[in-house]
């Protein structure tokens, strides 16, 4: 499968070394395809830097231990897009996952499941423990 992660889950496993998010982001590297959006990137490196600028050095070593496939966001959005959500940031993850051919998005955000899913057949929006409790048995 081709998986997409938000920002949040990046920052999860990066900043604040979840166990449990790493094994994740280390079962779908090994057994599917991650798929890394531009945005995303993007997005990560500026939180990394506002946010956490002391870990931006180390965030080189951490994105080159991922396998990825890099996915380039557009930087402009069709209107109307197929699918609302309140925050414009979101709407560009969620169209980049759908372009990038993305089966499952993966996101803590509480705003993606607010999306129909009747309106959206693919990617598959999930967090990250209903993705290890279907796919890591867990």
């Amino acid at each position: 499968m081709r998986i997409a992660l938000d920002t949040n889950v990046y920052v999860s496993v990066f900043v604040f070394q979840s166990k449990r998010l790493g094994q994740m982001l280390n079962f779908i590297g090994l057994n599917h395809q991650i798929v890394m959006c531009s945005y995303v990137l993007d997005e990560l490196k500026e939180v990394i830097k506002e946010k956490f600028s002391a870990k931006l050095a180390a965030l080189d070593i951490f994105l080159t231990s991922i396998p990825f496939e890099y996915f380039y966001s557009p930087p402009i959005l069709p209107d109307p897009l197929d699918f609302e959500i309140r925050d414009r940031d979101d709407a560009s993850v969620l169209y980049s996952a759908i372009l990038s051919g993305a089966d499952i998005l993966i996101t803590g955000d509480k705003d993606f499941s607010d999306i129909a899913a009747d309106r959206l057949e693919r990617p598959e929006i999930m967090t990250p423990a209903q993705f290890m409790k279907l796919y890591m048995m867990e």
